[in-house]
């Protein structure tokens, strides 16, 4: 599903125009990024939470060479699926 896709659907279950859905999906979508660039946590019950993890700086090897490689460290997000989400996808 891409993302007019799911502005279709979220219009649709939610009774609102397409524009309405749109800007609920883009409001999400910036207010969890600022949380999670602030270092903070995103959390919706029975669905998941958004994260940051640090990874840490690593040796890693070109694929084409075999030659050593300097992997930087970054900060990565992550998601951890809620149990009632793992549910209805089993």
């Amino acid at each position: 599903m891409n993302k007019a896709q799911l502005i279709d659907a979220i219009a649709k279950d939610a009774n609102l125009t397409k524009a309405d859905a749109k800007r609920a999906l883009d409001a999400f979508v910036k207010t969890t990024a600022a949380t999670l660039k602030s270092g903070g946590r995103v959390a919706l019950v029975g669905f998941g939470s958004f994260s940051v993890s640090d990874r840490n700086a690593r040796t890693g090897r070109n694929p084409q060479t075999g030659a050593p490689i300097k992997i930087a460290a970054k900060k990565v997000v992550k998601f951890k699926a809620g149990t009632e989400l793992t549910g209805k996808v089993k």
